[in-house]
């Protein structure tokens, strides 16, 4: 009469049923209150309504009493319990689920008005984690399902090894589950527990993706070589895992198609080259560690580079190399090596080291530097020059005599003038001037006159106009 929603009626009468422990009406009620969720994969447990139901239903577990008067009502609650069994794959697991009443009762209610996340959290509760993954894969349920009601409940309480048994009995080519897998691997990077995602990811077999969380594992929170040279174990579980990982893909290579659809893949040229790469990173860290120890390290950078990183950071790899040994000869092959195997701009990177070196005030290491780089056998003719002169382009107060041993040892003329003239020697660009080819040195030597008059150079603008 006063027009008000019955809902909370029925649902009152149905809990009343249910504590008087008649199973059928309480049914019978709630059939005219709940309704099922529109969307069965949504993340939640369902109604309000619904999950009253199930928390009083687990809260009260006891075998249900026969009255002779209830025998029909028993029946049709047997047929209702073989409907819910049906529904749920007969994938009832043994002992209490299967044999009380009450837990059958619940799974009627989850089945009929439940989300799947309700009834895989269900199994769940109830150590019945077979039938939660198959309830999941006969429902084709999203990922997010999969991570909320199983994944983070297996490894919250200790039971990922159980989880990955399953996994495995139910599909040992764990296919099936390749899409819950990738994206458990994506929540456990998200949430920074790289130890659970090392653990799953060598469950899986994916060896590629394992060798990449080997890297972080090795790379990072390190301030030191010193700190990387307690951490090599994780280059050679790099290798291991892409080692495993060619022998696996060579193996299918006969095989029309490779099986692994979720596993990370990757040519064998790729890999190899990824094993190289680990190789030269111990031999650097090696060499680095030494340097450290030794107390030969000069370099104080915030960051610590290694072969991992992109180009800049090789670079800067190289470069760490060649300045933190003893000497510069000493570190130069395994720099030439970085250089060489991932094709970097080798005079950029001399130049670098040339200009720290003018930094610590090492000039005499310059030439050492660049005796290195003129016996490579791979420098072009004027590299020398140009890291000598990118050296002048910075640093002005470069001592007189050791100035004058950096530009005396290039090979070209030209390019001596032109370091003269940078550092306003113009007396020493005169007299290389007048040495070249007549017309040139015409040229040049009005060059040097222009610069002379400019600077207020008197002495020289007379020599070169005498010369003129």
């Amino acid at each position: 009469k006063s027009g008000l929603d019955p809902g909370g009626a029925w649902h009152a009468w149905g809990m009343a049923c249910l504590k008087a422990g008649n199973l059928t009406s309480a049914r019978e009620k709630f059939n005219r209150c709940l309704k099922p969720p529109m969307d069965l994969n949504q993340l939640n447990h369902g109604s309000r309504l619904v999950q009253d139901v199930i928390q009083y239903l687990e809260s009260t577990v006891k075998p249900l009493l026969i009255t002779d008067d209830d025998y029909f009502a028993t029946l049709r609650e047997l047929e209702a319990t073989l409907r819910t069994r049906s529904l749920s794959l007969e994938m009832m697991c043994e002992g209490k689920i299967q044999h009380n009443s009450y837990y059958q009762e619940c799974l009627f209610y989850l089945h009929s008005y439940g989300t799947n996340l309700a009834i895989i959290s269900f199994y769940m509760r109830h150590d019945c984690m077979r039938e939660a993954l198959l309830h999941l894969l006969n429902k084709e349920s999203p990922s997010e399902v999969f991570i909320e009601g199983i994944f983070v409940p297996s490894y919250e309480s200790g039971k990922l090894h159980m989880l990955e048994n399953l996994l495995e009995t139910i599909d040992p080519g764990l296919e099936s589950w390749g899409v819950y897998l990738i994206a458990a691997c994506k929540y456990l990077q998200r949430k920074n527990y790289y130890h659970i995602l090392y653990e799953l990811q060598q469950f899986m077999k994916d060896h590629v993706r394992a060798a990449m969380t080997c890297i972080r594992f090795f790379t990072h929170g390190a301030k030191s070589y010193t700190e990387l040279g307690g951490k090599q174990t994780w280059l050679l579980k790099i290798k291991d895992h892409l080692k495993v990982y060619l022998q696996e893909v060579s193996r299918s290579s006969g095989r029309k198609k490779m099986a692994f659809t979720f596993r990370k893949k990757m040519s064998a040229a790729d890999v190899s080259r990824h094993i190289n790469t680990v190789d030269l990173q111990m031999e650097v860290t090696k060499f680095l560690h030494q340097c450290e120890s030794s107390g030969a390290s000069q370099m104080t950078d915030s960051s610590l580079p290694t072969l991992f990183g992109n180009n800049n950071m090789k670079m800067d790899v190289a470069c760490k190399v060649i300045l933190e040994g003893k000497n510069i000869e000493e570190g130069f092959g395994i720099a030439f090596r970085v250089l060489q195997d991932f094709q970097l701009e080798a005079t950029e990177v001399y130049s670098k080291v040339a200009k720290q070196l003018v930094k610590q005030q090492k000039y005499s290491e310059i030439q050492q530097l660049l005796k290195c780089v003129n016996e490579s056998g791979v420098a072009a003719k004027n590299d020398g020059d140009n890291i000598i002169l990118n050296c002048l382009n910075e640093f002005k107060n470069i001592p007189a005599e050791d100035l004058d041993n950096l530009i005396q040892d290039m090979d070209s003329d030209e390019n001596k003038i032109q370091a003269y003239m940078m550092c306003n020697k113009l007396r020493s660009a005169y007299l290389v001037s007048v040495r070249q080819e007549k017309a040139r040195a015409v040229q040049l030597v009005q060059h040097v006159r222009q610069l002379a008059e400019s600077s207020g150079d008197h002495v020289v603008k007379a020599i070169c106009a005498q010369w003129l």
